[in-house]
């Protein structure tokens, strides 16, 4: 592994930073991130107040140039871009990818790629991006710029994230070859990681943590939730709480709740609702709470997220929190460019 004077010489600037999952763990790794760029605003607070070292720059970066970039990284002496561009149009919810203006931004991560030449490329997304031609073009800007690549559909339960999730992820270097490292850890499961939080109502926050707080439930689901067993969904309600749609549907995932020693479903933008996916809590009668959410994707338990010290947005929160590279994957991330740099 690269010494820690070695590696606080590699330098990166984070693309569609969020509220920092790809930052908290590049610099886990070793890895100094200067600046995080991102269009939403709303994520200043978080990002900066757990990654002290980084900038948050609120920019698009359809209006950037690779000069930008390189103001960011002129004395790194190993430079490195990576970033995670807004997955919706590459989700395999949407049977048919849509031509919006998402798209092209994996286009815009390509010319920054060309105009500041790094010495490392990460992007990390969905697994259907790799199925567009968005991506195909993109490794073709980078075999024509002179990089080595490596990419592969990853298992985050191999790098000791809690979740069934699974991600696309490509590492770029001009320094030599580069391989994504191989998980297969411990795998760990939602007792693992959120068991010892104290227990909430639906709809309440706790006092001394405000991003343990859970959505309100409505009084029908409210019940619904309390006839759902762990693993279990609508199927196990009484046919007096079914709606129309339950009887006509033969897809059972809303409205569940999740088991203990199991892995989660994917935490996505919409964890904080019952009825949008598994994520009833184990045990109490509630979706689970921001923080579950955050634990979930492997952020810090001392993660902040409101300003304040009060419970802001939930619905904001978990949108944040949903679009985040899980923090052990993007350390696998780093610790993949350090072992590549070590290698030289």
């Amino acid at each position: 592994m690269f010494s820690a004077q070695a590696s606080s010489e590699i330098s990166a600037v984070d693309l569609f930073c969020g509220i920092g999952g790809l930052t908290h763990g590049l610099a886990q790794s070793g890895i100094s991130v200067r600046a995080g760029i991102d269009t939403d605003e709303s994520c200043q607070y978080a990002y900066e107040t757990n990654n002290p070292e980084a900038q948050f720059v609120a920019a698009d970066i359809c209006d950037m140039t690779g000069s930008d970039i390189e103001s960011h990284l002129a004395d790194a002496a190993v430079s490195v871009l990576v970033g995670c561009a807004p997955c919706q149009p590459f989700s395999s919810h949407n049977r048919k990818l849509r031509k919006v203006a998402d798209c092209s931004l994996v286009g815009e991560f390509a010319r920054l790629v060309e105009e500041a030449r790094p010495d490392f490329v990460s992007m990390e997304n969905v697994p259907g991006l790799a199925k567009h031609t968005a991506f195909s073009d993109f490794l073709t800007t980078l075999e024509r710029l002179g990089y080595q690549h490596d990419e592969a559909v990853v298992s985050c339960a191999d790098y000791g994230v809690p979740q069934t999730r699974k991600r696309l992820v490509l590492l770029a270097s001009r320094l030599g070859p580069i391989q994504i490292l191989q998980g297969g850890g411990r795998s760990y499961t939602v007792r693992d990681f959120i068991n010892d939080l104290p227990s909430i109502e639906d709809g309440e926050a706790h006092p001394d943590d405000p991003a343990h707080v859970a959505m309100a439930l409505s009084d029908l689901n409210r019940q619904r939730i309390q006839q759902s067993r762990p693993g279990g969904t609508w199927l196990d309600w009484d046919e007096s709480l079914l709606s129309a749609c339950h009887r006509d549907s033969y897809y059972p995932a809303p409205y569940g709740r999740m088991r203990w020693d199991d892995a989660a479903p994917t935490i996505t933008t919409q964890f904080c609702y019952y009825s949008t996916g598994r994520f009833g809590h184990p045990e109490q009668d509630r979706a689970i709470s921001v923080r579950e959410g955050a634990l979930l994707q492997t952020f810090p338990v001392n993660y902040e997220f409101f300003k304040g010290g009060e419970s802001g947005s939930v619905r904001d929160a978990a949108r944040q929190i949903g679009n985040a590279v899980p923090v052990r994957l993007a350390e696998a991330i780093g610790e993949s460019i350090l072992e590549a740099c070590n290698a030289r």
